[in-house]
């Protein structure tokens, strides 16, 4: 048995030990990894919660309830208004700590509702190497996060998603759309369903791993370094420049490091990291 194999089967292990757990799953990679591991191991004492938000573009949603029809998985579909949470529109450095504080609030009481006794959610080890501040309102919640407990890596949850015929094994990652926005800019629901479609022309058209960041009025798009060559083929790029505009961006720029994640945070300092 090789390594990923040892760690799944600690997973499960683990998931015995919980005994029923509520996933929150949003229908990514991990995510969706861990919901069907869980129902494997737990059958019906697993159910899956989703958030219904500003920030979750509704493909993703979408996403989520053909998964769970299809694995014969209860889900429960929560409204999250991140908008109306105190401190959260001003889009602090520790945005994504009031955001997950909240919604795992919420997950938690649905848990209870259903007899469930643990909520789970997918962080993976990788996680833990950058500025993550929803990771503490994971800790100071007791929400329990199997895929780290477990050491998977990104790469091991994608191969092994791949073996077990999962549709996400190569999905692209993706992160709420409120992490598009510059640290200190307000957040509006206009300017994310400005992100929301931007990234979707994006993904119509063909690109595979994208963002578009949110400064002020400019739009910063980040893709594949390989995929440079596509966005600035003249017709392309006309289109692309055209369609922001129209959605009310007054520039539209192309980051010439190409994607990675957390980009925002680039801007912190080790300091800022460690105590917001």
């Amino acid at each position: 048995m090789d390594i990923s194999h040892e760690k799944k089967t600690k997973l499960e292990n683990y998931l015995r030990e919980l005994g029923s757990v509520a996933v929150a799953f949003s229908s990514g990679v991990d995510s969706t990894f861990l919901l069907k591991v869980a129902k494997e191991i737990l059958k019906d004492n697993v159910i899956a919660v989703t958030a219904k938000s500003c920030s979750f573009p509704n493909r993703e949603l979408e996403e989520t309830v053909a998964f769970c029809e299809k694995e014969g998985i209860r889900q429960i579909i929560i409204k999250s208004d991140e908008l109306s949470i105190e401190g959260f529109r001003q889009n602090p450095k520790n945005r994504c700590y009031i955001c997950k504080h909240a919604l795992f609030t919420k997950i938690s009481e649905v848990a209870e509702e259903q007899g469930i006794k643990y909520v789970a959610e997918g962080s993976n080890i990788d996680d833990n190497g950058d500025y993550r501040p929803g990771l503490v309102a994971v800790a100071e919640l007791g929400v329990k996060s199997p895929l780290r407990y477990a050491g998977l890596t990104k790469q091991e949850i994608r191969d092994l998603s791949k073996e077990m015929g999962l549709p996400t094994w190569d999905k692209p990652s993706f992160a709420c759309l409120s992490s598009r926005f510059v640290y200190g800019e307000t957040i509006s629901e206009e300017k994310l369903h400005m992100v929301d479609q931007a990234e979707q022309l994006l993904l119509d058209l063909g690109f595979r791993q994208i963002r578009v960041r949110i400064h002020g009025n400019i739009a910063r798009i980040e893709v594949l370094p390989e995929e440079f060559p596509k966005l600035i083929d003249e017709s392309i790029r006309n289109n692309v420049y055209r369609t922001l505009k129209e959605l009310g961006f007054a520039y539209v720029t192309m980051d010439l490091a190409g994607y990675r994640t957390g980009s925002m945070n680039e801007t912190l300092s080790d300091i800022e990291k460690k105590y917001d």
